[in-house]
């Protein structure tokens, strides 16, 4: 790796300036207006009800980011703009600004040398796990989109394995994941759990459909799971909490479970020299500021919380992308 010189040092550094730069742009969608033919500034302005001098600086910045380009005074998407940052297309992926920008989840990485001090997040109430926090229900909201990237290759895999009848979809948010396989299996009985205002965005997706699905509202750690599970998903999920309570999780997984059936969980993916891949090592910090005791754990170390709560070593493999991995096991005995 090249040493670090000033340039990239700065860049870092106002690094929250180029994320507001192209999450304003997706509030005013910006993209859409660009690709369906306002791609000039006075007639964005005339669409916006803006100021030219407001979308110039807004639109030379995007342009200076490498998300428009600009040719003969007309504005056009760079390629993976025109894939994600247009409303109109089919793999649209600005609404994870809605949670990745949000305010509630931002302000936990103000004052970030205290989480650093402590091993924690500085939040008392508990950062993002301090109970029914409202922001869980913009991630349900507004991560639908990327979860769905994950959700379609994890169902094929697992369902290479043998048809999953009953799936416990566990911290099921948008319930892209249970979905995905509810839609490959005739007849599935999907069960959705999560907080009773999460809950809405699955049932609402669900219902959109046409799948019918039961939902149990409440805590993850408090509420019963139903037995008799092919499958329990636990997707993004156990890397917010610490060891014991994560094998505590994955123990309630695994007695759900019905004869031959399998715990599969897609987390971060994370080698055991715990920085590669990059983005994964990067998460680590994520926890630290969001979460009491959570982490990116390696894949060593989920192989143990497995084995932990009773089961087998699980088979990992890659999904999509070197930072997200695919865990899955059935009961050890």
């Amino acid at each position: 790796m090249e040493p670090a010189g000033p340039q990239r040092i700065l860049a870092t550094l106002i690094g929250y300036q180029f994320s507001a730069t192209l999450a304003c742009a997706l509030r005013l969608e910006l993209f859409t207006l660009v690709a369906s033919g306002a791609d000039t500034l006075a007639q964005l302005a005339l669409r916006l009800e803006a100021s030219e001098r407001g979308l110039r600086a807004l639109c030379n910045a995007l342009v200076a980011h490498g998300f428009l380009r600009l040719e003969g005074g007309r504005y056009r998407l760079a390629p993976d703009s025109a894939a994600y940052l247009d409303r109109r297309s089919p793999a649209y992926l600005g609404s994870v600004a809605e949670f990745l920008n949000d305010p509630g989840l931002a302000r936990h990485f103000d004052g970030l040398e205290e989480a650093v001090r402590r091993g924690g997040t500085r939040d008392p109430e508990g950062g993002t796990i301090g109970g029914e926090d409202p922001l869980w229900v913009r991630f349900a909201e507004a991560m639908a989109p990327m979860a769905r990237l994950y959700a379609e290759p994890m169902a094929d895999e697992l369902l290479r394995a043998g048809t999953a009848r009953r799936v416990l979809d566990v911290a099921a948010g948008h319930g892209c994941y249970g979905l995905a396989l509810a839609r490959r299996v005739p007849g599935c009985a999907i069960t959705f759990q999560d907080w009773p205002s999460v809950l809405e965005v699955a049932r609402a997706n669900a219902r959109e459909l046409g799948t019918r699905a039961r939902f149990l509202a409440g805590s993850a750690f408090e509420l019963e799971f139903p037995a008799g599970q092919d499958l329990v998903l636990l997707t993004n999920f156990v890397h917010h909490f610490e060891r014991e309570r994560a094998v505590a999780l994955l123990t309630k997984a695994r007695r759900a479970l019905a004869p031959g059936g399998r715990v599969a969980m897609l987390e971060i993916l994370l080698e055991d020299d715990r920085v590669t891949p990059a983005p994964s090592a990067a998460f680590d910090l994520v926890m630290l500021a969001t979460t009491p005791r959570g982490e990116a754990y390696t894949r060593g170390e989920y192989a143990e919380l497995f084995r932990a709560a009773g089961l087998a070593t699980p088979a990992v493999q890659a999904l999509v992308d070197p930072g997200h991995g695919l865990f899955v096991a059935a009961s050890a005995g």
